[in-house]
């Protein structure tokens, strides 16, 4: 009798185990979908880093061309200013000419011609200048752009680092609210990153 009840108490206690498992899995069911969560954030994190990678690359590219395009545009108003010079001195030597009441002609046209011609050179110098300029500003304003997005990406994805740490303590502590609190600054995070995609 006594290894009858025995028995039973062990079955009973068997079950009531096997029940108090099942009643614990049941409980922390949920954690199986917070742990696929997590991982979902870690890829919209990569992605939101890779893509502001891009951005800080953008900017150093168009950094290095406004550097490229203002060393080329400091040459062209170097020849500009060199032309202007040797102008100069092309007209004080015909009006000095002319003063002196010379009679070549064909010095007096020489320099005349010389005088247009460095007109002339000069004009189509400052137009280069001045479209070296306009390439630097524009690559300029595209880094400046490419830095405001990049660090706004750089948001999106410093959001979605703290939205998996505080998952990773949720599903330590079994917390269902701290995963409640994750999926929301991961959202927080992914409209960020996707309005950051839809601007740039």
């Amino acid at each position: 009798m006594d290894e009858l009840k025995e028995f039973r108490d062990l079955v009973a206690s068997i079950k009531a185990d096997r029940q108090a498992q099942k009643d614990k899995e049941s409980r922390d069911s949920w954690t199986k979908y917070a742990s696929l969560s997590m991982v979902f954030m870690a890829v919209l994190a990569a992605s939101a880093s890779q893509k502001g990678g891009g951005f800080s690359s953008t900017v150093m590219k168009k950094l290095n061309e406004a550097t490229f395009n203002q060393a080329a545009a400091s040459d062209q108003w170097s020849l500009y200013q060199a032309k202007g010079i040797k102008q100069s001195l092309a007209e004080g030597e015909l009006d000095s000419l002319t003063l002196s009441g010379s009679h070549d002609a064909k010095r007096l046209a020489d320099l005349s011609a010389k005088v247009k011609r460095y007109d002339g050179e000069k004009q189509a110098v400052m137009k280069d200048a001045n479209a070296y300029e306009a390439q630097r500003d524009a690559a300029r304003q595209t880094a400046e752009v490419a830095s405001r997005l990049g660090h706004e990406m750089g948001v999106a994805s410093t959001l979605f680092q703290v939205a998996i740490a505080i998952g990773a303590v949720c599903m330590i502590m079994k917390r269902r609210a701290l995963w409640g609190v994750s999926i929301i600054l991961a959202a927080l995070a992914t409209l960020q990153m996707l309005r950051v995609i839809l601007i740039g």
